[in-house]
């Protein structure tokens, strides 16, 4: 059965109000107001409560790009969050696509992975995908366990670099790649990783010119990503793409992890006003 399931461990992140394809939030005391193209239901407040309570807004030009609008003299700031018994603190600023650096929804994923990494007493490695700023990361590097950290823009790695520094943590190994080629030397390596974490976009561009649609090619890294998945590892996929249904991810699921137990859920933001504001699906071993 697929379930919904949303971080409830959030301290310094609220979803306030989504609608007409907007979403209303408060990260570590600032309040933002970024599109979101499934909110496509009526926002509960009122334009005007919206717009007293905002500290900056983004403005989309374009297909993939945009403006912030009312940027406060605060950036960038961080945000923290626990763990359990460890507590993580990332670095926040304002990016030209909506983007903040962290995905809130993710946390619940980042609590799955800091008790499974827990499980292994250290002793094990784990891989994480189209990594981003890290989160997963440092969930999983704050449980004891090797980290490698991959993701094809520089940039973000860097981002994420800094984050293990602000979390007090150290060690994860950085790789700046494509992810299907990182995994395919792996595979021929016969490299085996107590934990593997994929994040994939819809669409992107690798470090190289490489292109990546979701559609096309997650039946591949999954293929691969099988192989090198110890047999009593665990595994995050996370998939964030409009119109995907949770069942083309169980059927994917059962082509290559068919002999193992997995769970198909979907990623959500309970507001302040409600709603429901769903956001991936995830699958999990």
């Amino acid at each position: 059965m697929i379930k919904a399931i949303s971080p409830d461990n959030w301290e310094e992140y609220e979803l306030i109000d989504s609608g007409n394809g907007m979403k209303l939030e408060k990260f570590a005391g600032q309040i933002l107001s970024r599109p979101e193209p499934q909110a496509i239901w009526n926002q509960r407040m009122s334009p005007k409560e919206w717009n007293d309570m905002l500290t900056a807004s983004f403005a989309q030009e374009g297909s993939h790009k945009g403006v912030w609008n009312h940027i406060s003299k605060l950036r960038p700031w961080y945000i923290h969050y626990n763990l359990s018994d460890q507590r993580i603190k990332m670095k926040l600023n304002f990016t030209q696509f909506k983007h903040v650096g962290i995905f809130p929804e993710q946390a619940t994923n980042w609590d799955y992975i800091y008790k499974k990494s827990k499980a292994f007493n250290g002793k094990g490695s784990v891989l994480n995908l189209f990594a981003y700023t890290g989160g997963a990361s440092l969930a999983a590097k704050a449980a004891n366990m090797d980290v490698v950290h991959v993701d094809s823009i520089k940039q973000v790695v860097s981002w994420a670099n800094e984050n293990q520094g602000h979390s007090k943590l150290k060690g994860i190994r950085w790789v700046v790649e494509d992810a299907l080629k990182f995994v395919s030397r792996e595979v021929k390596r016969g490299k085996k990783y107590q934990g593997i974490i994929l994040d994939p976009p819809a669409y992107g561009i690798g470090a190289k010119g490489e292109r990546w649609k979701l559609e096309q090619k997650l039946g591949t890294l999954l293929e691969q990503v099988a192989q090198i998945l110890a047999p009593k590892g665990f595994l995050v996929l996370n998939v964030y793409s409009l119109g995907l249904s949770p069942y083309l991810i169980q059927n994917l699921m059962n082509d290559y992890f068919g002999d193992r137990n997995f769970e198909i859920s979907e990623l959500c933001l309970n507001s302040r006003t409600n709603q429901i504001l769903p956001l991936g699906i995830v699958a999990r071993i």
